[in-house]
């Protein structure tokens, strides 16, 4: 199967290289592949660099080393616009931008000079538990929770070969964050999607990947099922994911 996403020798500096005893790469020599309707994800302890890679994979932040490539194409040489409406990325700490909620939601379609699809936003926000919501409400005074589905919903709206998925529901009840589960696998098989799903809930893992990314001490240390992941690591000697 043709790979989707390749990340080839992908590393990054530590924040502070000059700084005694920091070691030089954040992370260093990463080389993995992900292929179409794959389902990922990516765990370790804090500080590993899982955020930063995301954003790497975005191209939301640089890499200094390696290259990555979507469809066989390198980053290098790919428009940025592009790469983000095919590769979109939703941060843990959502930000909305001025204005209404539907503001918010037309900001996609704006940036790539597409019609806004208000039926698949409907659908999409119905999915989230966010149907009830007034769309005239300013973006900004919603609860953490809502501007996590909210963000989560824009970043669906485009569509995308790939999501990228940093603790999007960390902030939410258990109800919604298993309404949010359960779109992101229907997306993936109804759609095709692929995501890698950066989270600290390893019961959460065990639920929405069928492969796991496991980084520690600098490097992706384990590239296998989630089956497999989890038969042959003993997971309570977890200090934290």
């Amino acid at each position: 199967m043709k790979a989707l996403l390749e990340l080839k020798n992908v590393s990054k500096n530590h924040w502070d290289i000059n700084e005694e005893n920091s070691p030089h790469f954040l992370f260093a020599h990463i080389t993995a592949t992900l292929h179409q309707e794959d389902c990922i994800a990516l765990l370790g302890k804090s500080g590993q660099g899982k955020s930063t890679l995301l954003r790497a994979l975005a191209l939301l932040d640089t890499i200094d080393n390696g290259d990555i490539y979507f469809n066989g194409i390198s980053a290098k040489t790919t428009d940025t616009r592009a790469w983000r409406k095919n590769i979109a990325y939703v941060a843990q700490q959502s930000v909305m931008l001025p204005g209404t909620i539907l503001e918010n939601l037309k900001t996609v379609s704006k940036l790539h000079n597409s019609a806004f699809d208000e039926k698949f936003a409907q659908e999409l926000m119905q999915n989230v538990g966010l149907a009830n919501i007034d769309w005239g409400k300013q973006a900004t005074d919603m609860s953490g929770g809502e501007k996590q589905r909210v963000a989560l919903v824009r970043s669906l709206l485009l569509r995308p070969s790939i999501l990228l998925l940093d603790e999007i529901t960390a902030s939410l009840d258990q109800q919604s964050k298993e309404k949010v589960e359960q779109l992101l696998l229907r997306c993936q098989k109804e759609e095709g999607m692929s995501y890698i799903w950066v989270t600290h809930d390893t019961e959460q893992a065990k639920k929405i990947s069928e492969s796991i990314w496991y980084m520690e001490d600098g490097k992706l240390a384990i590239d296998t099922r989630t089956e497999q992941f989890f038969e042959n690591r003993n997971v309570n000697n977890w200090v934290t994911l």
